[in-house]
């Protein structure tokens, strides 16, 4: 049985909120407290599940109100719940973030991809109201918190870690699963792969990924080396496929999963061979196909747990 999500305390005064599985829709956030109230990295996806986070957040910090949130992407998993927090809390976000909230398609009219098809509550769409470009610092109390995008697509075109130098922490959002399958269909193989480096620079000490368990810094290079030999392995199947003229679809089905077959949401890899193919083609991956295909690779509508 899943266990169910906690609050839980990484160096005094910083906390994960960590839900398993970390499948569709269960990702992670966290809260740094200040003075002036907490700093929340992300919500999450249902009222239900939002609501839990904030009720956490209120018994540590006698019910502070929220001074700031930032969301490290777009995608509904962390934005959705923005929409119960305080009237006027700022939250922060790279541009491609706020317009991907705005446009967002999937919570208005959710497709039939998902079964059972989740189950959203109250939420609705609140994008980013103060924008980080390349980086940006703010202050919990006299902590401060960097906020850093790698430059470049990869988990999606406008993702944005979180960093606490003083307490070496780093919240990567989801360019990090962590014994998950990753999934860059909205952003770019290549650049989730230059990505990883970019985050080992950072030296971190404790490390929040967007989906699955807490790392610390003596596991965190076996977990990018993990990442990368998926995102490679990717891209071989692509090439291959291609030049055998395979679609993704096909391709994936041939394909060996080998240890990757334990990461929750195999699925995921017709989505990420989408990607792969298009950025062969030089063009974009049309999306509602590609998870029509990771539909039909996974036999019939993909697992969710909201």
């Amino acid at each position: 049985m899943t266990q169910p999500p906690s609050l839980v305390p990484i160096v005094s005064g910083v906390y994960a909120w960590v839900q398993p599985d970390g499948s569709w829709w269960i990702n992670n956030a966290g809260v740094v407290l200040g003075d002036d109230g907490p700093l929340l990295i992300d919500t999450c996806a249902t009222e239900a599940r939002t609501r839990r986070f904030l009720a956490a957040v209120d018994e540590v910090t006698g019910g502070a109100p929220v001074h700031l949130a930032v969301n490290t992407h777009m995608h509904g998993d962390h934005t959705y719940g923005n929409s119960l927090l305080p009237a006027g809390t700022p939250i922060l976000g790279h541009q491609a973030t706020r317009d991907g909230v705005i446009g967002d398609i999937i919570l208005a009219n959710t497709p039939p991809i998902w079964s059972p098809s989740p189950d959203w509550g109250a939420v609705g769409l609140r994008p980013p109201t103060v924008l980080v470009h390349d980086s940006l610092t703010v202050y919990a109390g006299t902590r401060p918190v960097l906020l850093r995008h790698p430059g470049h697509p990869a988990h999606t075109a406008g993702d944005v870690v979180v960093h606490l130098p003083d307490d070496g922490v780093l919240f990567t959002g989801d360019l990090i699963f962590h014994e998950v399958t990753p999934l860059v269909l909205m952003g770019s193989i290549d650049g989730a792969l230059r990505s990883l480096d970019w985050l080992a620079d950072f030296g971190a000490a404790y490390v929040v990924p967007g989906h699955g368990a807490l790392i610390d810094h003596a596991g965190f290079g076996a977990v990018l080396d993990a990442h990368r030999r998926y995102y490679r392995f990717v891209q071989e199947t692509a090439r291959a496929g291609r030049s055998n003229g395979l679609g993704p679809l096909d391709a994936a089905r041939q394909a060996d999963l080998g240890d990757f077959a334990r990461w929750p949401d195999g699925e995921r890899l017709v989505l990420n061979l989408h990607r792969a193919y298009a950025e062969l083609d030089g063009r974009e991956p049309d999306l509602l196909v590609a998870f029509m295909d990771a539909v039909a690779y996974h036999g019939g509508p993909l697992r969710c747990a909201v």
